[in-house]
């Protein structure tokens, strides 16, 4: 019999914790979006925190009774906009900090060709600089080098060349062009020029 009481009491409590939340959600529901979204100004937003905000109140409520449903309600749409204010805030930054990186990047990249003179790439200084640099490297990587950049050799030929394989060659061809990547590090126009066209130095 206890339990049947105690049951009934807790469908009651239920049937008015249930009404009490319909009322003040028909009373708070247009306004909470209103409130939210003159901070958020973005309606999905809005209405993903204010449909979260009266989630929450919901649990709250079965929980324990709560003296100023207004109160609460609406300390959950502060809270929950700022940590959406918070998390836009560090992403607009995040993408002003790239912005600016590309920014100096492309200034970097226009002083750079700004200053690149043709006479300088194509001086006797760099013929210098990339023979030395040769010479520093072992014979087979050496060899494969000028076959490909100087003897305009695919590395199909080169690898039947030299009785290798073209991953071989790949590799001989890689090492040699990090090792004059260095050697040229005053001189990139000429380096990058090196990488994608066969030279006649």
């Amino acid at each position: 019999m206890l339990l049947n009481i105690k049951n009934a009491d807790l469908i009651r409590m239920e049937v008015i914790q249930k009404t009490q939340f319909s009322d003040i959600y028909t009373t708070y529901y247009k306004k909470s979006i209103f409130f939210v979204k003159s901070y958020v100004h973005d309606d999905m937003a809005a209405e993903d925190i204010t449909i979260g905000a009266f989630v929450t109140l919901w649990e709250k409520m079965k929980e324990e009774k709560i003296k100023r449903l207004d109160v609460f309600l609406f300390t959950i749409l502060k809270d929950r906009s700022l940590d959406y204010l918070k998390h836009e805030e560090v992403k607009r930054n995040a993408i002003a900090s790239m912005a600016d990186w590309q920014e100096r990047e492309l200034d970097i990249r226009l002083q750079s060709l700004a200053a690149c003179d043709p006479e300088d790439i194509f001086s006797d200084d760099v013929r210098h600089i990339i023979a030395e640099t040769l010479k520093t490297l072992p014979s087979q990587t050496r060899q494969i080098f000028i076959m490909s950049r100087f003897e305009e050799k695919s590395n199909k030929e080169i690898s039947a060349i030299m009785n290798t394989s073209v991953k071989s060659v790949e590799y001989h061809i890689t090492k040699a062009l990090k090792v004059l990547r260095v050697a040229l590090k005053d001189y990139l126009p000429l380096f990058y020029f090196f990488i994608y066209f066969k030279s006649n130095f």
